[in-house]
């Protein structure tokens, strides 16, 4: 008796364990669809946005601690990629007691929804954040054709 008691409490442990960590899953699942993309990306990836205003996109991406002579942008048609390498060193004559900032490299690439003129690019970075004016080629840009 004590035997098949003993049994079914380990049952329902497991049981229990189990509810809770799948509890635990859901629940962080949730709490990222509200604060954040459920999918996330590496911790080294900047976020990025992509906005359009009619002639152009804009990008906005976060890069905080990284300066504009450590990034490279690249456009071609509508692929766009946004790489640089974050450095953090210590200074001569100190000694490190605790390194939670690390260096490293990152790379994003997009596909842009049109094609934009490379020429016309626009870059400022200011504050951290990583501004890009992408105009739109000709080719994107629709035309109002005028009947005779």
């Amino acid at each position: 008796m004590f035997t098949r008691m003993n049994y079914i409490d380990r049952m329902f442990g497991a049981m229990d364990l189990l509810r809770s960590r799948m509890d635990r899953l859901f629940n962080d699942f949730d709490r990222s669809c509200l604060y954040g993309p459920a999918f996330t990306l590496p911790s080294n990836s900047p976020r990025t946005n992509l906005l359009e205003n009619g002639a152009n996109f804009e990008v906005q991406t976060e890069i905080p601690g990284i300066s504009k002579d450590d990034l490279n942008i690249k456009i071609q048609g509508n692929y766009l990629e946004i790489s640089g390498k974050r450095s953090v060193d210590t200074p001569e004559g100190y000694k490190t007691h605790r390194r939670e900032r690390c260096g490293s490299t990152f790379s994003r690439s997009f596909t842009l929804p049109d094609d934009v003129n490379a020429d016309k690019v626009e870059a400022t970075l200011k504050d951290g954040i990583l501004y890009l004016t992408l105009p739109k080629s000709e080719v994107a840009n629709p035309k109002q054709i005028t009947i005779n």
